[in-house]
């Protein structure tokens, strides 16, 4: 008889016992390039537009900087293994879109048409209130799956933000389109905060719903289509999207929520059936509203002949868009390297020249390197949302990232497309760029949520409790 130890029991470890690098420190090192970047731009724009360096430099950064380093302890302290990189990309691009926003302010012609000059002190204060925002979710959702159960309230909720600018009184007609609502002084536009409500419902219900949605009942050329009684929740979806087209005339919000939801749908499927048939509809839809929306054929004529749209505007023979036009000389005006930071002529498209358009101002002052980096700080946003989907534990926490990534891109590809003239204009605002406090708020609160599945997914799980008899036990073999 001889005895000996089991080696398993007395070295029991696992990956997890030994820990994940938090890169909280990562974090703050781009946190600082990210806030050094605007206020060197800033001080550029002063220096362009009246040769010195603005007054306002030193409570720019400072505030910038307060903010930013805010949002870094929160995260150090209650989503310490979060995504190192989304929070300084947001900061960054917040950053930028204030320093545009101030250089418009200063136009003498923007000032002349309406009270230029307090867009960036008031963008500010939306970026105060949008981290007081993203602090208040890392804070208090401790776990997102706590939002799952929330899932048909989410539907309901979703539903009242998207309707508010129907009622009479409260909602707001702007440029055609009724997606505002008025609360004394400030306008809100529900459309922003309803995505992510939605995507809460979506994740929620095709969790439980996918494998029903992914049978297929036969196939067509190469398709596998979907059975009959399973094409309700996107026939509905759809419905709801041309209703919001029709009444809000809203293009934009529109393709965001049901392009948000196919997206969804195919990853929780994996049925590439069902993206044609989005874009079957979606086509469709747009098309059938079109045909009798004068607010949308206004838009699809700016899209085909932006030229003869400016032209009858300014001649005032009827023309209903100059912007559309203005925007695509900016951009050529701007060439490869842009005209300087302060030195374009962006002011010209006047009332929505920091909002709508504002990335014509990039366009004509960065040039096309500046407009690529730009878009390239949107794809790597988008980018670490996907790997956080990929990351997450539960399925729930994968189609709520999938679909908050996909919610993102696809505004910024509705926007960035529209402005560039390879779709029609939509009046979305390009996230975390453009002024308007609803956008920016929203989207902050969209990183959070996104932070706190990247925190749940990269966590190292704890080692398993080591019990003391098994180490001792000793293994009699013959």
């Amino acid at each position: 008889m001889s005895s000996t130890t089991n080696p398993s029991a007395q070295h029991t470890s696992t990956i997890g016992a030994i820990g994940a690098p938090s890169r909280r420190n990562t974090e703050l090192a781009l946190l600082a390039f990210a806030v050094v970047i605007p206020v060197f731009a800033y001080a550029n724009v002063g220096l362009a537009l009246n040769g010195e360096v603005p007054t306002g430099l030193l409570s720019y950064g400072l505030g910038l900087g307060l903010l930013a380093g805010i949002g870094h302890i929160v995260v150090r302290k209650f989503a310490p293994y979060a995504d190192p990189l989304m929070l300084p990309l947001a900061t960054l691009l917040n950053g930028l879109g204030l320093v545009a926003i101030w250089r418009l302010d200063q136009s003498e012609l923007l000032q002349q048409i309406y009270q230029a000059g307090t867009a960036a002190p008031r963008q500010l204060l939306y970026t105060a209130l949008g981290i007081a925002l993203f602090v208040a979710v890392l804070i208090f959702l401790k776990d997102h799956r706590v939002l799952q159960r929330y899932t048909y309230i989410s539907m309901l909720g979703a539903l009242v933000l998207l309707l508010l600018p129907l009622v009479p009184g409260l909602g707001r007609n702007i440029y055609g389109a009724k997606i505002w609502i008025q609360i004394g002084s400030f306008s809100i536009q529900p459309g922003e905060f309803a995505k992510i409500v939605l995507a809460i419902f979506f994740a929620g219900y095709l969790m439980v719903k996918r494998d029903a949605l992914a049978l297929a009942s036969r196939r067509f050329m190469g398709l596998y289509l979907p059975r009959g009684r399973d094409l309700g929740p996107i026939l509905v979806v759809w419905a709801i999207s041309i209703l919001i087209l029709v009444f809000e005339t809203d293009l934009g919000t529109s393709l965001l929520f049901f392009g948000m939801f196919v997206i969804m749908l195919y990853v929780a499927t994996e049925r590439t059936s069902w993206i044609v048939f989005g874009l079957l509809m979606s086509g469709a839809g747009a098309v059938g509203v079109a045909s009798f929306e004068p607010h949308v054929q206004q838009r699809v004529q700016a899209w085909l002949d932006p030229m003869k749209e400016y032209t009858l505007s300014r001649a005032g023979q009827g023309g209903h868009s100059e912007q559309a036009m203005q925007a695509l000389w900016a951009f050529g005006s701007g060439g490869t390297l842009g005209t300087g930071w302060g030195q374009g002529h962006s002011d010209l498209i006047r009332f929505a020249a920091n909002s709508d358009f504002i990335l014509a101002t990039f366009g004509e002052e960065l040039g096309l390197a500046g407009t690529m980096a730009l878009l390239l700080l949107y794809a790597l946003i988008v980018e670490r949302g996907v790997r956080t989907a990929l990351a997450a534990r539960d399925p729930f926490g994968k189609l709520l990232a999938i679909g908050l990534s996909g919610a993102f891109a696809l505004q910024v590809f509705v926007v960035a497309g529209g402005v560039m003239g390879l779709i029609p204009l939509t009046g979305m605002t390009m996230p975390f760029l453009a002024y308007g406090g609803s956008s920016v708020i929203a989207n902050w609160a969209l990183i959070g949520i996104l932070l706190r599945i990247s925190d749940t997914a990269r966590r190292p799980a704890p080692a398993p409790a080591t019990n003391p008899d098994i180490e001792m036990t000793q293994v009699v073999r013959p």
